[in-house]
């Protein structure tokens, strides 16, 4: 019998759902030890498996570390490309923001992975953790330069700078959530992205407004 149909707890499992499995159980050991800490041995014991059932899907610890980072690098990704297909930028802004605190309050805590990981100096996962940050960055660079008169290069510096603010904010209030609600949180924080946004030179339409309205809403935090 095929060991991804082996049972687990009295549960048989097809290989994609063992796999689900296997990856929510290292999610657990990888946040709770520590990459260094944690064991195949502690993986398998979480999932209810065999080390060889284990191997069968991860040849090593490094490559199940790789796959949390690639599944919820994905996540955080689709949360920001949702906020992208708005076409007003106020929203897009506040939908941007909110993606990271939706990010970090996820059951699991896989943001720490993300965000925390004692890995960043390994190169296979210190490139994946900065295409996350540069497909982040690129999504904010596309609204500051539809908002203002900056180049590219520029747009993509800034984006970077607010995109770290997000990240900062949204770890911040995790650990401040009792007494600063959520939904405070993601309004202040996006209403100061949005006046660093507008202090740079607007693009402005032939009657010398922001072309959007976007100079106007700033004044307006999001509710």
């Amino acid at each position: 019998m095929n060991d991804d149909f082996q049972a687990t707890r009295g549960q048989r499992l097809p290989r994609s759902e063992r796999r689900a499995q296997l990856l929510d159980s290292a999610l657990g050991v990888f946040v709770e030890k520590g990459y260094h800490q944690a064991a195949m041995d502690d993986i398998a014991a979480s999932a209810g498996v065999s080390k060889p059932v284990l191997y069968q899907h991860f040849p090593g610890k490094l490559e199940l570390y790789l796959a949390l980072i690639d599944q919820h690098a994905s996540e955080l990704e689709t949360l920001v490309r949702d906020a992208l297909a708005l076409t007003d930028n106020k929203a897009r802004i506040a939908t941007m923001v909110g993606a990271y605190f939706d990010f970090v309050s996820q059951d699991g805590a896989a943001f720490r992975l993300i965000f925390e990981s004692d890995l960043a100096n390994v190169p296979e996962v210190r490139s994946r953790l900065d295409q996350i940050d540069l497909t982040c960055a690129q999504a904010m660079a596309d609204i500051i330069i539809s908002e203002s008169s900056l180049g590219q290069q520029e747009a993509m510096l800034v984006g970077v700078q607010l995109v770290s603010l997000a990240q900062t904010s949204a770890r911040y209030w995790l650990t401040h959530e009792a007494t600063l609600p959520k939904e405070t949180a993601i309004r202040v924080t996006g209403s100061l992205i949005r006046r660093g946004i507008s202090a740079f030179p607007a693009v402005a339409s032939k009657s010398g407004a922001r072309s959007d309205g976007a100079r106007e809403s700033v004044a307006t935090p999001a509710r």
